[in-house]
């Protein structure tokens, strides 16, 4: 539970904010005294994240559209300092998943992850980010277990979290002379709505997909959200490049 009133005053942007991790961290954010804009194709899902904001005794405002869009992402950056007047907070967490044979993957079904998954993060990093330099503020990416390891059935998806990772150290290493951060999460399994409707070939070798399943299950969005408050916090001042594993051991060996 939110202890603290570390984000009063602050305006925190969330992708992915209709369900799952981003809206675990809408409403963490909100209880912790943030302003938040939540963005999300699910414009119904989306109004009942807004709800659970306010009844965390927060306020939120919402807007649909695709991310994959550069446009859309200019569009919702500069809507959102439009209403708050500010951004200190960019969370990159919309995301897709889905296991695969690669040789049966189609180009329309590689370039909806890779806009989803690497060109949302992208554009919304270029249009917060001389926002987030007024402010001081940072970015947090979510990554994966699977941006750090290979896996079989998951190849595009491992392809767009190592993207993000990647991005998220480049980012951090341009603007290491100024106080912007940049940082990203990799958690593992999360039990969200989008790793309950993981669809999974019938003919795969599950041994290989063993290896990566982990011993401890998957842990609950709001840890991941509790993580992400911490680092988007004042109390994290020193943390900038870094890739937070939250993924119950799976990367450990």
């Amino acid at each position: 539970m939110a202890s603290e009133n570390r984000f009063a005053g602050k305006v925190a942007l969330v992708t992915g904010a209709a369900s799952g991790i981003g809206r675990a961290v809408a409403v963490r954010l909100a209880a912790e005294g943030g302003r938040v804009y939540g963005h999300d194709l699910n414009a119904e899902a989306l109004g009942e994240t807004a709800a659970l904001v306010l009844e965390a005794g927060g306020e939120m405002v919402t807007r649909a559209g695709d991310i994959s869009s550069m446009a859309e992402c200019q569009a919702t950056v500069a809507d959102c300092v439009d209403v708050y007047g500010q951004l200190k907070v960019l969370g990159n967490i919309a995301g897709i998943a889905r296991a695969e044979h690669v040789t049966d993957v189609t180009e329309a079904q590689y370039r909806h992850m890779m806009g989803v998954n690497v060109d949302g993060p992208f554009f919304m990093a270029q249009a917060a980010i001389p926002h987030l330099l007024a402010s001081e503020g940072n970015i947090v990416n979510i990554a994966s277990n699977a941006g750090l390891m290979g896996q079989a059935y998951t190849v595009v998806y491992c392809m767009t979290k190592g993207s993000v990772v990647q991005l998220t150290r480049a980012l951090a290493l341009e603007y290491i002379k100024t106080p912007l951060r940049v940082n990203a999460i990799a958690p593992a399994g999360t039990d969200t709505s989008l790793s309950r409707n993981f669809a999974i070939p019938p003919d795969i070798d599950f041994e290989l997909m063993g290896r990566y399943s982990g011993f401890r299950g998957m842990g609950p969005a709001e840890e991941i959200a509790a993580l992400f408050a911490f680092v988007a916090s004042d109390e994290a001042a020193g943390v900038h490049g870094a890739i937070l594993s939250s993924d119950r051991g799976v990367t450990a060996g």
